[in-house]
């Protein structure tokens, strides 16, 4: 191995930091509430058996919705490599899908209810898909800045000389030692 290999390969160990300690609780926050609210759906789905079809219908929709959320939370918490903002385009693709689900659910019960609740679960599933619609253009763009950022550092690393290879090491490390872990 050369000297110029070795110093990209720890070039890029040092910008694969696993997550920062801010997402890492706000991911454990989201498996907690996930895994309880699909806990309550559940154990109220087994235990009133006499439920109308579309309730159980609603039951079974809310606990994949619980068990996605889960299953995404442990799959980041996971991850051994860097996720250059991939994990918020995932959440924000499960955020607008589900979000999307609730509307169509809210605006079916409120053309057949005609009830005023229904219209009022309508228009705050609207404000609410409108906000993951946000977020989930926010993640695109977040993960694309960092992708072209993670391309342009590549190109300049793979057109340097050992020495420049080693100077930019020694500069990023004292860099990273002053940079909080929880920044994004």
């Amino acid at each position: 191995m050369s000297l110029e290999s070795g110093s990209l390969q720890n070039l890029r160990e040092m910008a694969s930091a696993e997550l920062s300690f801010k997402a890492r609780l706000g991911y454990v926050a989201l498996l907690l509430v996930s895994a309880a609210m699909s806990t309550v759906v559940v154990s109220l789905w087994l235990t009133e058996p006499a439920l109308a079809a579309r309730t159980h219908w609603a039951f079974g929709v809310l606990t994949v919705i619980g068990l996605s959320w889960m299953a995404l939370s442990v799959w980041a918490l996971g991850s051994r490599r860097i996720l250059f903002a991939r994990d918020r385009v995932i959440a924000g693709t499960m955020a607008v899908g589900f979000t999307a689900l609730f509307v169509v659910g809210a605006a079916m019960a409120a053309v057949l209810s005609g009830n005023r609740a229904a219209f009022g679960a309508l228009a705050t599933g609207i404000v609410m898909l409108g906000v993951a619609i946000w977020a989930l253009l926010s993640a695109r763009r977040r993960f694309a800045e960092l992708a072209a950022r993670r391309a342009a550092l590549e190109e300049s690393l793979g057109n340097m000389s050992a020495a420049e290879l080693s100077a930019r090491r020694t500069t990023l490390q004292a860099g990273l030692r002053r940079i909080p872990r929880d920044t994004p």
